[in-house]
């Protein structure tokens, strides 16, 4: 039952972990597409039309495979974790189908009208239809995260006659504390990572020479986003969102921090490794009493190290989440460093010819991704050894049938499909990148073919 509990495991790390993928970009990429048609709507410039809908391509490739990929999520509840569908599907089943009725359909009924009708809606109507593809995927953003929220921090239930969960105050459920933080900061990061990905390519058409007014649009606009999102990361998202693991998880904080021993002034850790079975943290760099102060607002405040705890309530990957965390602030706070210098260049009119900045924004592409990835697995590795927190542990939850060898043969199945797809989605957006916001002229053409 151990080794099927790692491998159902696995399996839906996998898919999840692929699929969000796309959501990321789709969300953030939203906010931007309503910035580049109110540009449009204001100023009256074509320039900002056929920005917009460059984008929009982009947006609607990202969105068919985010689709493509999301749907055996919901399959995966039924046949890998059967018996936590049986126990909480009567509180999970409301957001889970509330994102599906209404955003999910929001989103991609006005995405149709979006990408295909702005000669007959006009321009005031296919910003509205940005408008609501934007509200749509946000919505649906904050469904699936109180969904997860409720899973960290289970409120609004009561226990049926059989053990069963059961719903007692919607309310609750939709209006979770932990969830309206966890919301905040996840869209901010997926915010963060459409204004990298945009960012990017407007780099990389400067640094090209080709379609250079767009570059410029581009740059201007994912950076002076990007400035915020970043600095609203950190605080008070981030800031507040470190509170309530704190507050309700405090096990999980101390894996985070790799903190074995309860402390008063208890240190920020920096860089270390630890090592659990000797229970230390090794070569470690900290700033001393900082954990106190951003856990509970005074510099001597007790932080309940891992010792306070029994074992089997420990998270079973301490080293995957210690660094999963350390990963996701590191880049965090690099994102601050780098937008921020990119939008005093900005701001001093330097960035466009400043090639090194221009080099580091477009090698920062896949840093985002790689962010959010390791601040989902933070949440979700934090969590255990429980699928529900204090309701239901993870190998209580798992379909007791499926054997490890059913599950590794879906596994390897999605692991081929998913490769196809991936390569699939980068051909589509290089071929739109390469095409560009606008056919080159008949000079740039030859001049693109002479080299």
């Amino acid at each position: 039952m151990d080794d099927a509990l790692a491998i159902h495991r696995l399996h839906f790390a996998f898919t999840v972990t692929f699929h969000y993928l796309f959501p990321q970009l789709t969300m953030g990429l939203a906010l931007l597409l309503v910035i580049f048609k109110t540009l449009a709507l204001r100023t009256g410039d074509e320039h900002y039309n056929r920005a917009t809908r460059f984008w929009a391509r982009i947006f609607g490739i990202n969105f068919a495979l985010g689709v493509v990929t999301g749907i055996p999520l919901e399959f995966q509840f039924g046949t890998n974790w059967a018996e936590f569908s049986r126990a909480a599907g009567g509180v999970i089943g409301q957001t889970l189908a509330m994102e599906g009725v209404f955003s999910f359909f929001l989103e991609s009924s006005f995405l149709g009208l979006f990408l295909f009708g702005e000669k007959r809606l006009g321009p005031r109507w296919h910003w509205f239809a940005g408008f609501m593809v934007f509200l749509g995927s946000w919505l649906s953003g904050y469904l699936i995260v109180a969904t997860d929220a409720w899973m960290q921090h289970p409120v609004g239930y009561t226990l049926g006659p059989r053990g069963e969960i059961l719903l007692a105050d919607f309310w609750a459920l939709l209006l979770n504390p932990w969830a309206l933080w966890q919301y905040a900061h996840n869209m901010t990061g997926a915010v963060i990572t459409a204004c990298f990905v945009v960012a990017a390519v407007g780099a990389f058409y400067l640094l090209s020479g080709r379609y250079e007014p767009y570059g410029q649009t581009f740059l201007r606009v994912a950076v002076t986003v990007g400035a915020v999102a970043t600095i609203l990361q950190l605080f008070p998202t981030g800031d507040a969102q470190g509170q309530m693991v704190a507050r309700h998880q405090p096990v999980t904080l101390a894996a985070m921090e790799g903190l074995f021993e309860t402390q008063r002034g208890a240190p920020l850790v920096i860089l270390g490794q630890p090592d659990v079975a000797k229970r230390r943290l090794d070569n470690p760099l900290v700033v001393p009493r900082v954990l106190s102060f951003l856990s509970y607002r005074r510099w001597a405040a007790e932080v309940q190290g891992l010792d306070h705890f029994p074992e089997q309530d420990w998270p079973d990957k301490i080293p995957l989440l210690y660094y999963s965390y350390h990963v996701m602030v590191g880049l965090g706070t690099m994102f601050i460093a780098v937008m921020l210098t990119a939008a005093v260049l900005l701001w001093r009119r330097k960035l466009y010819a400043f090639r090194p900045m221009l080099w580091v924004l477009m090698l920062c592409l896949p840093l985002p991704y790689i962010a959010n990835t390791a601040g989902w697995i933070t949440a979700e590795v934090g969590r255990q050894p429980w699928l529900i927190h204090g309701l239901l542990r993870t190998q209580s939850g798992v379909s007791p049938l499926v054997s490890a060898g059913n599950v590794w043969f879906t596994l390897i199945g999605f692991m081929g499909l998913y490769v196809v797809l991936g390569i699939l989605f980068l051909f589509l957006v290089y071929r739109e990148i390469e095409l560009g916001p606008e056919p080159l002229t008949a000079a740039h053409a030859a001049m693109d073919a002479h080299d």
